[in-house]
């Protein structure tokens, strides 16, 4: 099937590649000049594993293509998705100019019977406004699908491989088929394809990313229960999680969640409903305790050094808000650098995919280390943001000899406290009684 891919960001990109990667012939567009020049040179412009090996096998076997003319890139295609941001407005609604833009360009652009699908996340309704942007100009027919990604970041290309299940929204026999014929080589073991009207297809996606973050949320609030009550969280999250109905993931405290889609979906999903009238009083607290969680190790600090930051130095393990993945958007580390950085100290970071992106947004506010050892240097505490494999089993006799003090802040819960309580730590976690030295 000829397919063209609107937007080469991170669901555009792996969307395409993937279904390249099934036989198909795909065109990816996109009007950024320099990322199109780059992505045609093999040149791949994200952070995903598994990523690169499909991009380069299918760039260089003639059926991932790139361009910058959407009337070139889409007249041969059966099949155009959609894969254009949604930024949050200042409301907290989703921006959806850039979608209804193309549509609108879209609508005298079609010679031939073509499937429209909304890949981005979408507030309900929106495949009507599509529907209507694209006919104001149309001369054929045409449908409008919604078909949302679960992808996670980090494991992309996995979950668009071999997919939990496929939503696809629509009421026309004629895109359920070719949509099914299209997503029928990812499905081969069983996993379904759930075909449902549009706006349901359309809140399905909120509605998944909003009670996931709900899951972090709660066991966050059970986290701060334990430390005062004296449990320890990770027993209660086995003792839950070993629950069926509720399941072992998403359950593990921490600083927060952050990224592209949880913060964006659940603000999005929070002013849908307020404009049908209803308050969604759970995701209200949901977004509440987020804010307030990515701070959660200041206390801690703040209470080790006296609440005296100034001319203290800390090193800081992990920039990305989730490993494997480059992406620093609402990023808890972020919020922590400020903080840290405003108190008078300062920091040294280590990230493995993730610094590049930083030191774009916030340029020589912190020191940037070449390795994670490099960053204990002179530094007073450790503090540990994002859970990457690398940071789990660390060499803890440098750890100690290198810090002036033997002191560790883990956002993550990467170590056993009585390990590190044995090893002589100081050690703060979240919702675990610490280490003392």
């Amino acid at each position: 099937m000829k397919i063209t891919v609107v937007g080469t960001g991170y669901v555009g990109l792996v969307t395409g590649t993937c279904f390249a990667e099934t036989g198909n012939q795909v065109t990816c567009v996109d009007i950024d000049v320099n990322k199109v020049n780059k992505l045609s040179a093999g040149q791949i412009t994200i952070y995903e594993p598994g990523l690169e090996k499909l991009f380069e096998r299918n760039l260089k076997e003639g059926r991932l293509n790139f361009t910058t003319d959407l009337e070139k890139g889409i007249s041969e295609a059966k099949v155009i998705f959609l894969a254009l941001p949604t930024p949050p407005g200042e409301d907290g609604s989703a921006d959806l100019s850039y979608i209804l833009g193309v549509s609108e360009k879209l609508g005298p652009m079609l010679k031939d019977y073509k499937v429209i699908v909304d890949k981005s996340t979408v507030p309900v309704g929106t495949a009507d406004k599509v529907h209507a942007a694209i006919a104001k100009n149309a001369k054929v027919e045409f449908d409008v699908v919604s078909n949302p990604e679960f992808l996670r970041e980090g494991v992309a290309v996995e979950d668009f491989m071999k997919p939990d299940r496929v939503v696809i929204g629509t009421q026309s026999e004629k895109a359920r088929k070719v949509m099914g014929d299209l997503y029928a080589p990812f499905v081969r073991q069983g996993n379904p394809i759930i075909y449902m009207d549009e706006k349901s297809a359309e809140l399905t996606k909120y509605a998944a990313n909003s009670f996931l973050a709900t899951k972090i949320s709660f066991m966050n609030e059970i986290a701060i229960l334990c430390e005062k009550l004296g449990a320890d969280v990770d027993m209660v999250r086995r003792g839950i999680g070993s629950d069926d109905r509720i399941g072992k993931r998403f359950l593990f405290p921490g600083i927060g969640y952050g990224g592209s889609c949880f913060p964006k979906d659940v603000q999005a999903l929070v002013k849908s409903s307020q404009e049908v009238s209803y308050s969604f009083r759970i995701l209200d607290a949901v977004m509440d305790v987020n804010e307030k969680q990515k701070l959660f190790l200041l206390p801690k600090v703040n209470a080790y050094f006296s609440n005296n930051l100034k001319g203290k130095h800390f090193a800081l393990w992990g920039l990305a808000f989730k490993p494997n993945t480059d992406d620093i958007r609402e990023a808890p580390a972020l919020y922590i650098i400020d903080a840290l950085v405003n108190a008078g100290a300062t920091v040294s970071v280590f990230d493995p995919e993730a610094m590049p992106n930083v030191k774009g947004v916030i340029g020589d506010k912190v020191a940037y280390a070449e390795n994670q050892y490099a960053t204990l240097e002179n530094a007073d505490a450790l503090i540990i943001a994002t859970e990457w494999s690398v940071f789990r089993t660390p060499d803890f006799d440098k750890i100690g000899s290198s810090l002036k003090h033997k002191v560790i802040f883990d956002g993550r819960n990467l170590f056993d406290v009585a390990h590190m309580q044995e090893l002589g730590f100081h050690y703060e976690s979240v919702g675990r009684l610490p280490a003392k030295s």
